[in-house]
């Protein structure tokens, strides 16, 4: 079902379903976006409870107070990047939780709106920032990043085989004059890409475009700082729940969680424990959960979709 504000939330039932929600919770949604999964969270609390809602992006906060106006009572909504989360809730007097959700990535309504850069699918100037108080813009990085940089993120973060062939070719066209639009830099990329290689599947330009937006925000550098930081505050039997949208992200998660579910680390031929590691975690998902054939043809973004939980001891 799409939501408000052209904002389709990937796996909404199973993710709120494996936070099992408890009326007079406090649940932690570290990525607001459209508030879908937030929305879903206040009405299985039944009016009771509090919800708590973090989003870089003031639109976000905007749209998403809106969106939650008949449960006010019941909800905290805080402008801030999710890897300060621990910080932002103790300063609002909150230490302890009952579960977190994440949906990574980039909300289907910042992809909608064209003036903020993201897509390929609109023209507009590069820009790609979550919160527009952020310095480094994509615009930045295309314009002023030497080649071998370009190169290097464009094959780390976008998984991209032709990264240094698309990193020659932005330079040498930014040479004669700035690339200063999305539909600008789209060009560039599909051009860089053999034509037998970009014949199927997804636009040419994706993985550019997601390697530039993760480094535009730093999307990698939090993950396991919000798991690691959150995961503490949870009550026992807690749930922490996170639905990434590629590889890199999926592996962070994975093995985050892993490691909060490991115990004893010390060498097997040792009679008793001396390290004191004791598990912290039980990872429920021992495979990800994916988008239903259902949800995949509603919403075709889904696809890459993974969600993994893990439950506090």
């Amino acid at each position: 079902m799409q939501e408000n504000y052209g904002h389709y939330s990937v796996m909404l039932a199973e993710t709120v379903d494996s936070l099992n929600i408890k009326p007079g919770g406090v649940y932690v949604d570290c990525t607001l976006g459209g508030a879908g999964h937030s929305a879903r969270i206040l009405e299985k609390m039944g009016g009771d409870g509090k919800l708590v809602g973090i989003d870089r992006d003031e639109y976000a906060i905007q749209k998403a107070s809106q969106r939650l106006e008949k449960y006010k009572d019941n909800i905290l909504l805080i402008k801030g990047n999710f890897c300060d989360a621990p910080e932002l809730l103790s300063e609002n007097g909150i230490h302890k939780i009952d579960g977190v959700v994440a949906d990574l990535g980039v909300s289907s309504f910042q992809l909608d709106n064209a003036d903020r850069g993201f897509s390929y699918m609109h023209d507009a100037t590069l820009d790609m920032r979550m919160s527009r108080q952020d310095k480094l813009s994509a615009y930045d990085v295309v314009n002023g990043y030497e080649e071998k940089e370009l190169s290097r993120i464009i094959n780390l973060f976008g998984e991209e085989r032709f990264a240094s062939k698309i990193a020659y070719n932005i330079c040498r066209t930014r040479e004669k004059q700035p690339i200063k639009t999305t539909a600008e830099l789209a060009e560039v990329v599909k051009n860089s890409i053999p034509a037998k290689n970009r014949a199927d599947g997804p636009h040419p330009a994706k993985r550019t475009f997601q390697a530039i937006r993760i480094e535009v925000n730093g999307e990698l550098d939090v993950i396991d700082k919000m798991i690691l930081g959150l995961f503490p505050m949870l009550e026992s039997g807690g749930r922490m729940a996170v639905i990434t949208f590629h590889s890199l992200e999926d592996r962070i998660v994975k093995h985050t969680f892993a490691e909060l579910a490991k115990g004893c680390e010390c060498p097997p031929d040792f009679p008793v424990c001396v390290c004191g590691k004791k598990p912290q975690g039980v990872v429920v998902t021992k495979k990800p959960i994916l988008p239903s054939e259902q949800e995949l043809e509603e919403n075709p973004r889904s696809r890459s979709a993974k969600l993994r939980v893990c439950e506090k001891i």
